[in-house]
C-alpha cells in the first residue's frame, strides 16, 4: 500500500547512485544500505536518474531496482526517472511504475533529437497524461542537448500533476524565466553548489548528487540555504561540491563513496569508468571539509 507524503516536506531529493559489484551486477545489499542512509537523513530518493546511470541499465534491471526499493518500504517518498528517446517505451515504463508504491516522477526531455517548443510540449503532455502522480520536469541541456523553453511550462499548465521543475542549466536567468512562465510550478536547483543563490531567487529545494556522500550534511545545507540567514554557504560548499564534477557525474561521487566505505567498488557502467579520475586528492579534501562543517 502506498504511504502518503506531503512532497513540500522534502526540499532535498538525493539522486541515488546505482551500486554495482565487481562483476557488473547491481549490488542489492549495498543498495539496501544506501536507501536506509537516505531514509535516516529524511531525504527524498530519486531512482534511475543520470546519477543512477539509469540509461545504462537494462529494462529488467530498471524494473527490479524500482520493485526492490519499493519492497524496502522506506519512510521517505520515492521518485523515479523517466528518460530516453522513444515515447512509446517511456509510456510503457510509466504504466509499469504506476502499479508500484512510488510518489513522483522526474520527466527528462527527449535525448538527441533536439525538439523545439511544439515537440517538447507534445512529449511532456503525453507523459503527464499517462500518470496521476506529481511530476518534476528536468531541464538539463548539458545532457539532453536541448534546453526546455519556458513557454513549454506555460503550455503544460493545465496539467494538475505538473508539480515541479529541476533546473540544471546553471543559469540563474533561466530560473527566473521559468518562475515567470509557470508561477504555480515549484523550481528545484539541479546544481548543488548553486543552491544558496537559487534559494534566494525562490527555489523550493535541491535535487542533489552530493547527498549520496554527505546525506545529513547536505540536508542541513539545504535547510540553511532556504532559511536565508546563514552567510558564506556558497563559499563553504563551492570547492567541495565542485570536486564531484571534475569529470562526468557520477564518476567522482562513486569514487568518493568507495573511499568512504559506502560502496564496495567504484564500478560504473560503460562508457563511464572510474579510471577517468586519476587524482582523488580534491575528493579527499572535500570530504574532510564537509564532514567537519557545522
Amino acid at each position: 500500500m502506498k504511504t502518503s507524503f506531503d512532497l513540500s516536506d522534502y526540499p532535498l531529493w538525493t539522486a541515488l547512485v546505482t551500486p554495482f559489484d565487481a562483476n557488473d551486477q547491481v549490488d542489492y545489499d549495498v543498495l539496501t544500505r544506501l536507501v536506509a542512509e537516505q531514509t535516516a537523513a529524511g531525504n527524498g530518493i530519486l531512482l534511475l536518474g543520470s546519477t543512477g546511470e539509469g540509461l545504462a541499465l537494462t529494462l529488467a534491471e530498471q524494473q527490479q531496482i524500482v520493485q526492490f526499493v519499493c519492497d524496502l518500504n522506506p519512510q521517505v517518498p520515492l521518485m523515479v526517472a523517466v528518460g530516453g528517446i522513444n515515447l512509446h517505451a517511456q509510456l510503457a515504463w510509466l504504466a509499469f511504475c504506476n502499479t508500484l508504491p512510488i510518489h513522483a516522477y522526474l520527466l527528462g526531455s527527449p535525448l538527441y533529437a533536439k525538439p523545439g517548443v511544439v515537440g517538447q510540449t507534445q512529449w511532456f503532455d503525453a507523459l503527464l497524461s499517462h500518470t496521476e502522480l506529481p511530476c518534476m520536469i528536468y531541464n538539463v541541456p548539458g545532457r539532453s542537448a536541448v534546453a526546455i523553453a519556458p513557454e513549454v511550462l506555460t503550455n503544460l499548465s493545465h496539467h494538475n500533476n505538473l508539480w515541479a521543475l529541476k533546473e540544471a542549466s546553471g543559469d540563474i536567468s533561466k530560473f527566473e524565466a521559468f518562475r515567470k512562465a509557470a508561477p504555480q510550478v515549484k523550481v528545484f536547483s539541479g546544481d548543488d553548489g548553486l543552491m544558496p543563490y537559487f534559494a534566494q531567487a525562490g527555489a523550493s529545494g535541491l535535487v542533489s548528487v552530493a547527498a549520496n556522500a554527505w546525506p545529513q550534511q547536505t540536508a542541513e545545507f539545504v535547510r540553511r540555504s532556504l532559511a536565508g540567514t546563514f552567510p558564506n554557504l556558497f563559499t563553504t560548499w563551492t570547492d567541495a561540491v565542485n570536486s564531484l564534477f571534475t569529470v562526468a557525474n557520477p564518476i567522482p561521487v562513486k569514487v568518493l563513496m568507495h573511499q568512504q566505505g559506502k560502496l564496495a567498488t567504484p564500478h560504473l557502467r560503460p562508457p563511464l569508468t572510474h579510471l577517468e579520475l586519476d587524482n582523488t586528492a580534491a575528493l579527499s579534501a572535500a570530504n574532510d571539509t564537509i564532514l567537519a562543517w557545522n
